[in-house]
């Protein structure tokens, strides 16, 4: 018996891993184009080509275009809080320099032949309206990097941590923007020096 539940599992297994493996490939082709297209920009087609699979096979593993539009996010997203977070490791107990730190890779960042700035605010500003799934995704992200933001301007110890910390929100959208207007040489690659001097300005007695 319990090889025959073996055999079972892994007869029912087997599928999913093409299944996985054409689903990443369409994410992966579809994360490239719409982040350098834009999302509405790009359609269903054009992601099956690039991808070299069938329609049917997209919308198995996507019911839809903006299904496909927020997994791309989700994974944005999970990568985004990576480098948050590798930023605030690589300085324990110390808020202003896990900023600063973060701030000096965006700032690189935007310095990139190919930068499209930050693909959140891109799709927030493609998806105006507030239920669509990739809005959806955009919207939490920038809020819980607000509540970050704040709470660490807090741990600074910033009269008005509110203030302090939808600053530098308000600076680092401003990077996300002005380093695709800019480019090479632009002020965005200054973001984290700016940050500083806010933080500075703003602790202040």
């Amino acid at each position: 018996m319990p090889s025959d539940n073996k055999i079972e599992a892994s007869t029912n297994e087997a599928p999913a891993a093409p299944a996985r493996k054409a689903a990443d490939k369409i994410l992966g082709v579809a994360r490239d184009l719409f982040y350098r297209e834009g999302i509405r920009a790009i359609g269903v087609d054009e992601i099956v080509k690039r991808a070299g699979v069938t329609k049917p096979s997209l919308y198995r593993s996507f019911p839809s275009k903006d299904e496909l539009a927020a997994s791309y996010l989700r994974q944005y997203d999970r990568e985004f809080w990576e480098r948050f977070d590798q930023a605030v490791d690589a300085h324990p107990g110390d808020p202003r320099a896990q900023i600063i730190a973060f701030l000096t890779r965006v700032g690189r960042r935007t310095q990139r032949p190919d930068y499209r700035g930050c693909g959140m605010t891109n799709a927030a500003v493609e998806y105006p309206e507030h239920g669509h799934p990739a809005r959806v995704v955009s919207e939490a992200n920038k809020q819980e990097l607000r509540r970050r933001l704040r709470a660490m301007a807090a741990a600074m110890g910033a009269a008005d941590s509110d203030t302090l910390g939808d600053g530098l929100l308000l600076l680092i959208e401003g990077a996300y923007i002005s380093g695709q207007l800019f480019g090479l040489g632009g002020p965005a690659a200054s973001v984290a020096r700016n940050a500083d001097l806010l933080i500075e300005a703003s602790l202040k007695k």
